[in-house]
């Protein structure tokens, strides 16, 4: 075979670049594959080729570009980073974590690709060599908040450590940066709650959320409005499409509800797989029917078959192995429940509820990134966000009846083993043991509940608002009088 010719290669590359800048994924493939060929050494052509597979949905051709581009290219920040965001995404963690160490290794790059690898270690449950890697870092750099809040959200602080003290200085500091003092806010908070100081801990939270407030402010209303246009947008859903591979479970509620949980006990049945927080349910019912209150009402049976294939592409993509059954905890695909039933016949739903006042306090005390979850910044609209969203549940359980397995939280973990078989009887499943004890699950945990999801089921999750009664008082007026179940 005959080399290309410098001016060849250089053509190619711009048929490449021109046809990735309009959106023409297979014209751009074809080019990048001949320069590929011919190209042993450079990392472009593996790099878009590995973009091109993830919008295509194969997994296991986008690990294989990237893993040859970062090969290629190992002084490259910008492509280690993708790559290693990628491979975290994609469950292959473990990939990612070399990766951070030729990221820090760069210029400018040793903090965050250090605490990015500790970060990952958590995930994988590796909690240990996270916190070594941690507490070098805090000593290193003492006033980089950051630190402080994701190595204590998977460590509880006992009295008298001194990151304790440490966090404490650094807060009575006036020129901590805003951004610096939301993180701060949040560990702190947390560190003061797990040392008996309930009131101070409340205080540092609610500094922090208002700051997140200020800095991301939040239109209530319009919510609203864009939920209702979404709902009343599949009020005359089409016939759906057929059944096909992965079949997905939706496990879905509020934030730190006990979704993980949930998702973690059906995971640990040998034919499903654990998705995560996917995301394409809403995103891609936005791109293909209408964005928010744009959305019109879904009547088009063409657009729902590309829709539901769509939607198994991606999950297949994003949920490691060839399990036949997959769970997806995307938090709003509640939303559109109905169209995931219409579209996607063998889903199965699970809808989590649980004591409201422990799902305000949770989201008040944990960070979420700014901008995201906005309502959790304020009590009132926490509480008009709660009973939104079960008033929501309760229309889709009028309109489509026994669809929904609904499970109450506080039953779950105060008796286990009944609520559990329940869970998989409703998503189609054969009783496992196994599912009694998602603790034992090695899979990479995605989401805040990342240290908890790892100890046995127990009650002590429960009724933890108790302690911050007194401070929830403008979360309970806004609530009224609506029963807490």
């Amino acid at each position: 075979m005959l080399p290309l010719s410098p001016q060849r290669l250089a053509t190619l590359r711009q048929q490449a670049a021109s046809a990735m800048a309009r959106g023409q994924l297979a014209q751009a493939k074809t080019a990048l594959q001949q320069i590929d060929l011919f190209d042993t050494t450079g990392a472009d052509a593996p790099f878009h080729l590995s973009r091109i597979a993830y919008e295509e949905g194969d997994r296991d051709a986008c690990l294989s570009h990237l893993r040859r581009a970062a090969q290629r290219a190992p002084g490259n920040a910008k492509l280690l980073i993708h790559a290693a965001e990628r491979f975290r995404a994609l469950g292959a963690a473990d990939e990612a974590l070399p990766l951070y160490d030729a990221l820090a290794a760069l210029p400018g790059q040793a903090l965050k690709a250090r605490a990015d690898k500790a970060h990952t270690l958590q995930l994988l449950g590796r909690f240990d060599e996270a916190e070594a890697i941690f507490r070098k870092l805090i000593r290193a750099h003492p006033r980089e908040a950051q630190l402080y809040r994701i190595f204590l959200a998977a460590r509880k602080t006992p009295p008298g450590d001194p990151l304790l003290k440490a966090m404490e200085q650094l807060w009575a500091r006036k020129d901590l940066a805003p951004d610096q003092r939301v993180h701060l806010g949040y560990a702190l908070g947390k560190a003061l709650d797990e040392t008996g100081d309930p009131a101070r801990a409340f205080a540092c939270w609610s500094r922090a959320n208002a700051a997140q407030r200020e800095a991301a402010p939040f239109d209530l209303a319009a919510q609203d409005r864009e939920f209702d246009a979404v709902i009343a947008a599949q009020s005359a859903l089409p016939q759906g499409t057929a059944s096909g591979a992965p079949a997905p479970i939706f496990v879905t509620g509020m934030p730190r509800s006990g979704t993980t949980l949930v998702e973690r006990i059906l995971s640990a049945h040998s034919r499903v797989g654990a998705g995560g927080e996917l995301g394409h349910a809403l995103r891609l019912s936005y791109q293909v029917f209408g964005a928010g209150e744009e959305m019109q009402p879904i009547t088009d049976a063409a657009k729902m078959r590309a829709f539901a294939e769509r939607y198994r592409r991606l999950a297949r993509r994003d949920v490691p192995g060839e399990s036949p059954v997959i769970t997806d905890k995307s938090i709003l695909s509640y939303l559109v429940i109905g169209l995931l039933h219409a579209a996607i016949p063998d889903a199965r739903f699970v809808v989590v509820q649980r004591d409201p006042r422990d799902i305000a306090l949770s989201i008040w005390r944990n960070h979420f990134v700014t901008g995201t979850h906005r309502y959790g910044n304020d009590l009132a609209d926490l509480a008009h966000s709660i009973k939104r969203f079960r008033a929501i549940v309760a229309q889709w359980q009028a309109a489509l009846p026994g669809v929904i397995h609904q499970i109450r939280y506080e039953d779950l973990v105060t008796d286990p083993e009944p609520q559990s078989r329940a869970l998989i009887a409703a998503a189609g499943l054969e009783w496992q043991d196994a599912c009694l004890a998602p603790q034992d699950s090695s899979a990479a945990v995605k989401t805040l509940s990342v240290a908890q999801v790892r100890q046995p089921i127990h009650a002590g999750r429960a009724r933890g608002w108790q302690k911050y009664e007194q401070q929830l008082a403008p979360f309970i007026r806004a609530w009224g009088d609506d029963p807490w179940d």
